[in-house]
């Protein structure tokens, strides 16, 4: 099955994120900010990172950039998850390298089926 990255610095959202992805079968492996994120994408090679934007040091935009111009990891999938909801993030985000943008708060369907939408898209 699918390994997915989630990165966020609230270990609330992240057993949230967790639960509902594993509930469904994916693997999950958590980064607490984007510098950990960096390492570990390398490291791992998840099929799929869900990002949220606003954490300490390396934030998720800034991320999202480092990763979609890494030869490594610029294949993987980035959804950025956000309670930045204007418009001009989620422009924002998708000029980074995600290839979608969520509005937190997720339900947790919501985020599953876009896990599994972004994932079949990734294998065509």
């Amino acid at each position: 099955m699918a390994l997915v990255m989630i990165v966020d610095d609230s270990p609330t959202e992240v057993h949230v994120m967790k639960t509902a992805l594993e509930k469904h079968g994916f693997e999950t492996v958590a980064a607490a900010d984007g510098s950990e994120c960096l390492e570990l994408a390398k490291r791992v090679r998840p099929d799929l990172i869900l990002m949220d934007v606003v954490m300490p040091g390396i934030n998720g935009f800034q991320a999202t950039r480092t990763l979609a111009r890494d030869p490594h990891t610029q294949g993987i999938p980035i959804v950025m998850i956000s309670t930045k909801s204007q418009e001009t993030d989620k422009i924002w985000g998708l000029r980074q390298g995600a290839v979608d943008f969520l509005v937190k708060p997720v339900s947790a369907n919501a985020l599953v089926a876009k896990a599994q939408e972004v994932l079949s898209r990734a294998e065509h």
